[in-house]
């Protein structure tokens, strides 16, 4: 097996580190292989935050769900789907753009998700682990303050990183749906009960039925998973077409 695909394979979310620092050079080769990641056009429409200062990354740990490692992790990155580089680009060459609207959007988190996986991907192939924290897309309105994010730019991952403790490397890793309930050929075509169950009656400890009912109420029916949804219907109002507002550029202090 060559070393990419092992990387691909073997790599697991990490969520406790050694007191490692990660040296500069291997933090500037995590950021090369996420700018390198495919993008739409050249486009690269994402912008990504380092947080380094240490109130920032505690602050974060408590409005991501409350995850101490957060703070605790060596290096934090946000990728933002960026929709306003090119806007304001645009704007500055007299081209009289118009809004960026939800295509634009889907874009730009498409292109910021791509760059995070090729981070996470370089990264693990160096030996530094990480995870990525889904909650940054929570609580939008403080994130918003906290990060200094205009309407237009949406958090789309924050992924920290660090170097994975023993319990951690030797931490065995979930086991993943086999490749004939995730594979399709030419159409979709909907599972039923009995199909879904094929697919995914293989990771659970229980009977399948009680760890279905188990997983529904922890994850689709949670919480995080209202806030979610209600924060990320509150971005995309700025998309929407009645938006008709032009986007106002913001300047940097």
């Amino acid at each position: 097996m060559n070393t990419v695909l092992e990387s691909l394979y073997t790599r697991k979310s990490v969520r406790a580190y050694t007191r490692d620092p990660i040296p500069e050079d291997v933090k500037m080769n995590i950021l090369l292989a996420a700018s390198n990641a495919p993008t739409a056009g050249n486009q690269q429409l994402y912008t990504v935050l380092t947080i380094t200062d240490p109130a920032l990354k505690t602050r974060l740990s408590e409005t991501c769900d409350h995850q101490p490692f957060i703070a605790e992790a060596p290096l934090v990155l946000i990728f933002c789907a960026d929709t306003l580089k090119w806007y304001d680009a645009y704007a500055a060459c007299g081209c009289s753009p118009r809004a960026p609207g939800p295509g634009d959007l889907m874009l730009a988190v498409s292109d910021a998700m791509i760059a995070a996986q090729n981070a996470v991907t370089a990264a693990w192939s160096m030996g530094v682990g990480s995870c990525y924290i889904g909650d940054i897309m929570e609580n939008c309105e403080e994130h918003r303050s906290l990060l200094g994010l205009p309407p237009q730019v949406f958090p789309a991952a924050m992924l920290v990183f660090g170097y994975p403790t023993a319990q951690q490397l030797n931490r065995p890793k979930p086991e993943r749906a086999p490749l004939a309930g995730i594979v399709q050929e030419n159409r979709y075509c909907r599972r039923d009960g009995d199909a879904t169950a094929r697919m995914l009656a293989g990771d659970t400890a229980k009977p399948y039925r009680e760890w279905m009912q188990a997983f529904c109420k922890r994850k689709y029916h949670s919480d995080f998973a209202s806030e979610m949804n209600r924060s990320v219907g509150t971005y995309l109002q700025a998309f929407l077409p009645e938006a008709e507002e032009s986007p106002q550029p913001l300047e940097c202090e």
